[in-house]
């Protein structure tokens, strides 16, 4: 882009130079309207040549080289320069949205990891992920990404999944678990053997949808790329047609350069290279505005598909709520238990577990939690913990797990009875209502 501006600042100097300036002798003005193409325009000859050699004659290369020097034939230098020159010009400010777009979209996918920690005769060195094969173990500490796709060997831990899956709720994992690259460890130290290269891993898949999400292309751009193939021809027959057959029929060759004109002027007017080129450049910079808002949409086709779009299913927590869990309600069955018993039981089970809806139980009975007196303790993910107090067989989980028939609390149940249900809550943020009208 920079070259590409410098040329044209010099190319414009030139070409005002031998328009406001009135050299005594001609060839000076044309010496410097020609070089002034040729600083500009030499790029876009060379394209068209190479083209024509590769089979792919009819482009916007070949027009642009056809126009302006038909142009130079007929004496026209100005208009030459002038062609290309503000041909180029449009090409500098498609390359910088461009660009700026590719910015935009590779900032928003933050996920691709610096190195990974590999485990070698019992000694941990920092290599780069390219490096790591299948079966290689890995260790990842707190706070780092998860280099590559694995199965977890050892440790325990809560996994930031949202650069994957949007998912704000952290991920319990333990071992024997499968974890992907590209999600950030939060708590405890893992050891991962790795189950696929670099090249294939979840992280690596991502980054190449990222960096060509503009080759999905929509239904419009495919039937742009069509219209050319048949268009640019017909163009140049048009144009052909109209510099020979007008002096042929009217018997008067001394008006070839007139109707030459006319044939190159409409070639430069018919050129399909804006259709072409802006498309595609809408729904790229479409793509890339939206990953400057945090939004990543993998292809055209999905930009266009939204375009159609009547209703919208959202995940609720993290989007339209907080994320934030709280304690709303306690409903107690066996009376011989108190509220603050209940949140005890409670905090002692969920205490050893990371999950935001135990911390929010913990968060309830505001003490410290004793877990000395636990045994036996066991997490299901995603589905509830069991554990031994006092030779009482504590169950807290949700309604599957404690076969019961409300979804959206929490259960207690001590030897197979239930004693206590937790109504847990998660506030909606206040931009929720807003942002759904303004959708």
């Amino acid at each position: 882009m920079k070259k590409r501006g410098i040329k044209i600042i010099i190319s414009a100097i030139l070409f005002v130079l031998a328009l406001v300036i009135p050299f005594s002798n001609e060839w000076i003005n044309n010496g410097l309207f020609i070089i002034s193409y040729l600083v500009v325009g030499f790029e876009i000859l060379k394209k068209a040549v190479r083209n024509i050699f590769r089979g792919k004659v009819f482009d916007e290369n070949f027009l642009m080289a056809v126009a302006t020097i038909g142009a130079f034939a007929i004496g026209e230098f100005p208009e030459a320069v002038a062609v290309m020159l503000f041909y180029q010009v449009g090409e500098l400010f498609q390359s910088y949205a461009v660009d700026k777009s590719r910015k935009s979209i590779a900032s928003l996918m933050d996920i691709r990891p610096d190195y990974a920690n590999i485990e070698k005769d019992g000694k941990v060195e920092k290599v780069d992920p390219d490096e790591v094969k299948i079966g290689d173990i890995i260790i990842v500490k707190t706070g780092e990404k998860i280099p590559l796709d694995g199965v977890i060997i050892e440790g325990r831990s809560s996994l930031d999944t949202m650069a994957l899956t949007g998912e704000s709720v952290p991920r319990v994992v333990k071992t024997e678990d499968e974890v992907l690259s590209g999600c950030i460890n939060k708590d405890g130290l893992l050891k991962i053997r790795v189950t696929k290269e670099f090249g294939e891993s979840t992280v690596s898949r991502i980054l190449d949808l990222v960096e060509n999400a503009s080759s999905k292309k929509s239904k419009s751009e495919n039937f742009i790329t069509k219209f050319a193939k048949y268009y640019t021809p017909t163009v140049v027959i048009i144009a052909v047609l109209l510099a020979f057959i007008p002096p042929i029929i009217l018997k008067d060759f001394s008006t070839f350069s007139v109707w030459l004109y006319r044939a190159l002027s409409f070639l430069v007017v018919s050129c399909p290279c804006a259709l072409v080129i802006s498309i595609p450049l809408s729904f790229f910079g479409g793509i890339g505005g939206a990953s400057k808002m945090g939004i990543l949409i993998k292809g055209s086709n999905y930009l266009e598909a939204l375009a159609n779009t009547e209703t919208v299913v959202f995940d609720k927590t993290g989007t339209i709520t907080t994320g934030q869990f709280y304690v709303s309600k306690i409903s107690i069955y066996d009376k011989k238990y108190t509220k603050d018993k209940v949140l005890e039981l409670c905090a002692k089970g969920e205490s050893l577990s990371n999950h935001p809806i135990a911390a929010s139980i913990i968060k309830e009975y505001g003490k410290e939690v004793s877990t000395e007196d636990i045994k036996e303790h066991r997490e299901y993910q995603g589905k509830g913990i069991t554990y031994k107090y006092k030779d009482q067989n504590i169950k807290i989980g949700n309604s599957k797990f404690c076969n019961q028939k409300e979804t959206k609390n929490i259960y207690l149940m001590i030897n197979n009875n239930l004693v206590a249900e937790l109504e847990i809550k998660d506030e909606i943020k206040e931009s929720a209502k807003e942002t759904i009208q303004v959708l």
